[in-house]
């Protein structure tokens, strides 16, 4: 029989996709699964996208241009200057999803054996991303202990050598919730330019800041426009999963030609799904001071409830929308499966993502999970008491 190749059997699997198997045939049984597992906003797309899709009069389904449509990127550009980053369309290329936009920096600066710097836990598709690109992720250890703060640059400085290419941060991040300040930025940015490395910083999230904190932007740091890369999407922003639009954004010219070459290689990113994304740019700010009083308290909510049950500590969210939970467990992989196959409260059971896949390090994470705060408040509260009473369960199992 043939090999699957070495990569192939080194990809990791997705810790917040990897118990659906159990979580379906926990509902074929006629378990009521609460979803807290994924980053699925129930929030509705803005009605101005989906509106843009139903109304148009195409008649040939065409490619776009590589880079993604002129006029999408030249409205990407706008948005961003009103967010205080100067660029220009030419500094754009669209993307299928944010994870594409990912892969692609990782094709144009690094080789096979060079290494990336990520602070832990970090959204989990890195580890593949990187896997794919043949890249070794070095991680950095962030602690619940402060929130998941950006370690100290001394402990970045001790982890480069000579195959260091870049350091990847998402802020607000996935898993924590952690918003890096204007001074964190700033000395990253001091750090790579002093080694001449690549800071790439994954946005999707840059709406969702909380508690009167604002975002800050590594393209807004002068002096790093041949350092600097960013990630986007629309996924979250518009809550429009679905449409897997995102992209890449630097002043570095060479960064963008490079990554043209590997977008030319896929043809181009999706026509309707640009469509939509173009109108949603048009979406009033009144939709995002709404989403974002809702998550607002939905975190405290959430939170709260978690800081009752006994032996569960949470760290408090300033962005995006998850929290990382430490349970009074030794698994929390075998504890979230278990709660899949063996234990409902009226018919109800919830599927959480366990945190070691947030992790490069082994050993770490193994009694954490991450949970997604992008249910209804009634729905969060009922999940957390049934994630308590599981734990008095599980404990006498």
């Amino acid at each position: 029989m043939p090999s699957i190749s070495k990569k192939g059997l080194q990809m990791p699997p997705s810790p917040i996709r990897k118990l659906v198997p159990y979580a379906e045939a926990a509902k074929k049984r006629g378990t009521h699964v609460i979803h807290l597992n994924i980053g699925q906003p129930d929030i509705k797309t803005p009605d101005i996208a989906l509106d843009a899709v139903r109304n148009h009069n195409i008649e040939v389904l065409a490619y776009s241009m590589t880079e993604g449509s002129e006029t999408y990127r030249q409205k990407i550009a706008n948005y961003y200057a009103k967010n205080d980053i100067s660029v220009n369309s030419s500094d754009i290329i669209v993307t299928t999803g944010g994870s594409e936009a990912l892969s692609f920096v990782m094709g144009s600066i690094m080789d096979g054996d060079d290494e990336i710097i990520i602070p832990e836990p970090f959204y989990a598709n890195y580890n593949g991303f990187a896997t794919a690109a043949g890249v070794k992720v070095v991680p950095i250890v962030s602690s619940i202990e402060d929130n998941f703060a950006l370690p100290p640059i001394a402990e970045f400085e001790k982890l480069i050598t000579p195959n260091t290419k870049a350091i990847l941060i998402c802020n607000p991040g996935n898993p924590t919730g952690y918003l890096y300040s204007k001074e964190e930025i700033q000395q990253l940015a001091n750090l790579v330019k002093k080694h001449d490395l690549f800071l790439i910083a994954d946005e999707v999230y840059r709406e969702f800041t909380y508690d009167g904190r604002e975002h800050y932007s590594v393209l807004q740091e002068t002096g790093l426009e041949n350092h600097a890369i960013m990630v986007d999407s629309v996924s979250k922003r518009y809550s429009m999963c679905g449409a897997r639009i995102g992209c890449l954004v630097s002043k570095n010219k060479e960064v963008i030609q490079t990554a043209l070459k590997f977008a030319q290689a896929r043809l181009s990113p999706p026509t309707f799904a640009q469509i939509a994304s173009e109108a949603a740019l048009e979406t009033p700010d009144s939709y995002f001071n709404e989403v974002i009083s809702e998550y607002v308290e939905r975190r405290d909510i959430l939170v709260s409830e978690l800081q009752k049950i006994e032996g569960v500590k949470v760290a408090v969210p300033q962005g995006a929308f998850y929290c990382v939970v430490e349970l009074p467990v030794a698994n929390s992989d075998d504890f979230a499966q278990w709660l899949l196959e063996h234990f409902e409260v009226n018919g109800k059971t919830v599927m959480v993502a366990p945190a070691a896949g947030f992790y490069a390090t082994p050993g770490l994470g193994t009694n954490q999970i991450r949970i997604a705060y992008v249910l209804n408040k009634e729905e969060l509260v009922q999940a957390v008491q049934i994630l308590g009473e599981a734990l008095k369960t599980y404990h006498n199992s």
